[in-house]
């Protein structure tokens, strides 16, 4: 695979490559194209190594023997980021790290898959950072991002959409989804908008009052 840096714009989102489960080379490969700053986590770093991928930031708590030395020769220039704060999870410490060097957005892939507690975590904790950082959880399968209060985009027709609410989620109104809501309430663990669709070819809006609110783009 080649490495990224084929397009270097700052306004582009940067990428993050966490531990869970690998996406496609395709995948993986639109985003290194546009991304301007490559950051790995010290648990992903041999995965990423294999598929030749030029990264520049290895960050985490490098607990275990990890020498983040080692790397140096392997990914140069590299910048070593040591974050040995166990209150946070290695993923928003990279979130906090592009927060701190003034980017506005993120790709995060393999944050999904293999440990179901991790993936949880990882989807979950993008609404602490609604007010500093846009982030986008990629897979194979799925593009999960957190809505504003207000929110349209065109998509086509039977568009597999989810309305994920973290906690309690309220006065929701959507137009052109095939199961409508209307002034509505959505609950983690109640009832959440799973599976839902595009109606028609067309704009899609989704409104709410309170609370956070995840859309997730699927695909099979």
């Amino acid at each position: 695979m080649s490495s990224h840096h084929i397009v270097r714009d700052d306004q582009e989102p940067a990428l993050i490559i966490a531990n869970g489960a690998s996406c496609s080379e395709e995948l993986i490969g639109q985003l290194l194209e546009w991304s301007p700053l490559v950051i790995v986590l010290d648990s992903a770093i041999e995965r990423v190594l294999e598929l030749g991928i030029k990264v520049d930031v290895l960050l985490g708590d490098f607990d275990r023997g990890f020498n983040p030395e080692y790397y140096l020769d392997k990914q140069y220039p590299l910048e070593i980021v040591h974050t040995p704060n166990q209150d946070k999870t290695d993923l928003e410490k990279a979130f906090d790290y592009l927060i701190e060097k003034g980017h506005k957005a993120v790709n995060v892939i393999w944050a999904t898959g293999k440990r179901a507690d991790h993936t949880i975590t990882n989807i979950t904790n993008i609404v602490a950072y609604r007010n500093q950082l846009k982030i986008v959880v990629l897979d194979d399968h799925s593009k999960v991002f957190l809505l504003p209060n207000k929110y349209e985009k065109w998509y086509t027709a039977n568009t597999t959409l989810s309305l994920i609410p973290i906690g309690k989620v309220s006065g929701i109104i959507t137009k052109n989804l095939f199961y409508s809501l209307n002034n509505e309430e959505l609950t983690i663990g109640y009832r959440t908008g799973s599976s839902n669709h595009v109606a028609e070819d067309g704009i899609v809006s989704i409104k709410h009052k309170e609370g956070d609110l995840l859309l997730m783009e699927c695909w099979d």
